[in-house]
Formats: structure tokens, sequence, C-alpha cells
């Protein structure tokens, strides 16, 4: 009897040709964790009917080249519609890149050598002594 499979369809590049991924959960015989094991399977799809998303059953069949060995026997489940929102340049402002002005240095020399530095990204400016630099 043919095994028949159930899982998603990963990918429908291929010409009458899906990849399907089936997950199967096992358990480890020692540590008793279980968890997933998703195998890739190719099946031949004659109409190109099914998409990526699609929950699919499929059935080991002859070999129908050297990587396909199932066929897509039924659809279960489409996959749900995907939005993506394009929005018309014409709608959106082109941005320019704004420059952004950099703050006067003021030196100013008294008895005391203070020297008076920006400070980062505003105009006010703080005041350096010789110590604290």
């Amino acid at each position: 009897m043919a095994r028949t499979l159930t899982g998603r369809v990963s990918s429908d590049k291929g010409d009458k040709t899906i990849v399907v991924s089936v997950a199967t959960r096992k358990t480890h015989p020692l540590y008793r964790k279980q968890y997933t094991v998703t195998t890739k399977f190719m099946a031949h799809d004659e109409k190109n009917e099914a998409k990526v998303g699609d929950e699919v059953i499929i059935t080991e069949s002859r070999p129908i080249s050297a990587r396909k060995r199932f066929a897509l026997t039924q659809i279960v489940e489409r996959a749900g519609i995907e939005h993506v929102e394009v929005i018309p340049e014409v709608l959106t402002p082109k941005v320019k890149e704004a420059k952004v002005e950099e703050p006067e240095v003021v030196v100013e020399e008294k008895a005391t050598e203070e020297v008076v530095k920006p400070a980062a990204k505003t105009k006010k400016t703080t005041k350096v002594t010789k110590e604290d630099a």
C-alpha cells in the first residue's frame, strides 16, 4: 500500500512540481524529550493548483523524475491571502537629506587658559578648563 503524507507546500517554483514539508514529532529514546523533524518531499502537481502555504495530502507513486516519488492527491486547506501594500512614488514625496549645521567653535584665551568646545548636536557651548581636558 502506498504511503500517504500530509504537509505544507513550501515551494511551487517548478513546473508541475511542489515541495511539501512534512513535520513529524519524535521522542528521544534516552531523554524522552519530544522534538520535531521536518522532511521535504517533491511531489507531482499536474495542474499547478497548489500554492505556497497550502496544506496538502500527497501519495507515494512511481518514480516521476530523479527526486519526485509522490503525487498530489488533495488540497486540504488553502493558504491565507498575503496583503502587500504598495505605495506609489507619486503619493510619497522624496525626502531630501537635511544638512546638519555644525555649531561654531569658540575659543577664548584668558589667564586660566579656558578652551570652549561645542556640545554634541546642539548650538550650546560648554567651557572646558585645562584641568578637565
